[in-house]
């Protein structure tokens, strides 16, 4: 096979496959299918049975096993299937984080040489999509971060690269004045009713001129803003759970090029590249995607003024989340966000499966996910 056609599988990978209708063996470094040998097997296949899943090196060469000539060893590579990957780990329980970390950067050379995962010397995207590795050693690797003065590309396109790259302050440019919009206009709908506010397309000023000319009663703004402290408890919730059960979806993941790249695209680049300074807040675009139907499920769910009202509380907490999620990386911070900050760097190179909280532990002391640090 030509070394571009080789599969990359894990020690786990080959572990799993130990039973007669699909047993796997390793020797060498390489991975072997022999269920269709096994009932060829001059030995029987209670012999290969035994080592199932595991590597058969020293077994091969033990006489009080069984004896194999050249023969033998040319014969296996008939079913080879590809090789174990090698890489190296980063992330350990042993990481312990500073108040000045700051991360060697990754030898790009030495890293693909070593680890054959992703060239960061070329566009990212294209080689995850053509991707010649196994779900578990795509977990594994992406999950152990690697560090680089500039960002890596994920295209080729200087025009598509535009979108993969955000800096911090755009977030609350865009969705800061977003929230504020939607806060009044739903106030304007507790005020003076549902239909009193036209269709935003018909007339998306109309709620600010409202606001401007019309005396507001003050029960009105209460339950806007207690519908608004409703949606910043709302963002919290689903900053948890779309961090735990959506960019972490790693069981779950289809063992296929496409889940990789969408995987990588929502949060996997995260992990693999946590310092880039232009991938640390939401695309519009993403954001923009992944909030849709989360804010048709609240007009669906309250009246239009609850919806609105919730919706801005929402989004508030979102800008306050990402800008935070920057800082957590980059920033010098009081003592609580201090906190957090080791907290937080801990989830990428202590134990990604624990402390899925950002801005706050709550949701994880909730659900039993609270990541010693």
């Amino acid at each position: 096979m030509s070394k571009q056609r080789v599969r990359i599988y894990t020690e786990e990978d080959v572990l799993e496959h130990n039973t007669s209708s699909s047993c796997w063996i390793s020797r060498n470094g390489r991975v072997y299918d022999v269920t269709s040998f096994l009932a060829d097997h001059p030995g029987g296949d209670d012999l290969i049975l035994k080592y199932a899943g595991k590597d058969v090196g020293a077994v091969m060469k033990d006489p009080e096993e069984h004896v194999h000539s050249d023969s033998a060893y040319e014969m296996l590579e008939d079913f080879v299937i590809g090789r174990l990957g090698v890489g190296e780990a980063i992330v350990s329980d042993d990481w312990v984080a500073d108040d000045d970390f700051h991360p060697e950067e990754t030898d790009l050379n030495k890293d693909f040489e070593k680890n054959e995962f992703l060239d960061l010397r070329k566009p990212m995207l294209k080689q995850v999509w053509e991707a010649n590795w196994s779900k578990s050693y795509y977990l594994q690797q992406v999950h152990q971060p690697r560090h680089l003065h500039d960002s890596a590309r994920f295209f080729e396109s200087d025009f598509l690269e535009m979108f993969t790259r955000t800096v911090w302050y755009v977030v609350p440019m865009i969705w800061f004045p977003i929230a504020a919009y939607l806060y009044v206009r739903g106030l304007m709908q507790f005020a003076f009713g549902s239909n009193s506010v036209p269709p935003f397309w018909d007339n998306p000023l109309a709620p600010l001129h409202m606001v401007l000319v019309r005396h507001v009663p003050v029960e009105s703004i209460v339950k806007a803003t207690l519908c608004f402290f409703l949606g910043n408890v709302v963002w919290t919730i689903l900053e948890y759970t779309l961090h735990r059960f959506l960019f972490h979806l790693d069981y779950y993941l289809p063992d296929h090029p496409a889940a990789f790249t969408l995987h990588f695209l929502l949060h996997g680049v995260h992990h693999y590249l946590p310092m880039d300074r232009l991938r640390l807040v939401m695309p519009p675009t993403l954001f923009t995607m992944l909030s849709f139907p989360f804010t048709q499920l609240a007009h669906a769910i309250f009246p239009a003024a609850m919806a609105n009202s919730v919706i801005a509380g929402s989004f508030t907490f979102y800008v306050l989340y990402d800008c935070m999620h920057y800082a957590l990386h980059h920033t010098r911070l009081p003592a609580y966000m201090r906190e957090m900050k080791k907290y937080h760097l801990a989830h990428h190179y202590k134990n990604f499966e624990l402390g899925f909280g950002v801005t706050s532990k709550i949701w994880d002391y909730v659900f039993n996910t609270v990541l010693p640090i």
